[in-house]
């Protein structure tokens, strides 16, 4: 194979690849609703990292910032709280400090 056909194909195969990687960043934006809550609770995130909360018919505006693949840090009325989270392409897990887990699922 031509040098220039080899470096093109190294570059093609690295764009295929990193364009198929959806991490945790990415796959949190979009509209998320928990599941089997009594009342409906929902969760907005957006790229520009600004998040909306709406629980109990209030609505609160926030930040949020995903560290790594795992750690959600959002800010919300002035108070920040870390937690883990597991999110895929349909669910949210969000699990605080106290081992509590909230399952959100994609509307």
């Amino acid at each position: 194979m031509k040098p220039n056909l080899r470096i093109g194909f190294i570059i093609c195969l690295a764009l295929f690849v990193g364009s198929c990687v959806s991490g945790a960043k990415s796959l949190i934006i979009g509209n998320w609703e928990i599941e089997g809550a009594p009342m409906k609770m929902t969760a907005h995130f957006k790229r520009d990292g600004t998040a909306t909360l709406t629980m109990l018919g209030q609505t609160l505006q926030g930040t949020y910032k995903v560290n790594g693949e795992n750690e959600l840090e959002w800010t919300v009325n002035g108070r920040t709280t870390t937690s883990k989270i597991h999110v895929t392409a349909t669910e949210l897990e969000i699990t605080n400090d106290e081992n509590q887990t909230v399952k959100y699922k994609r509307t």
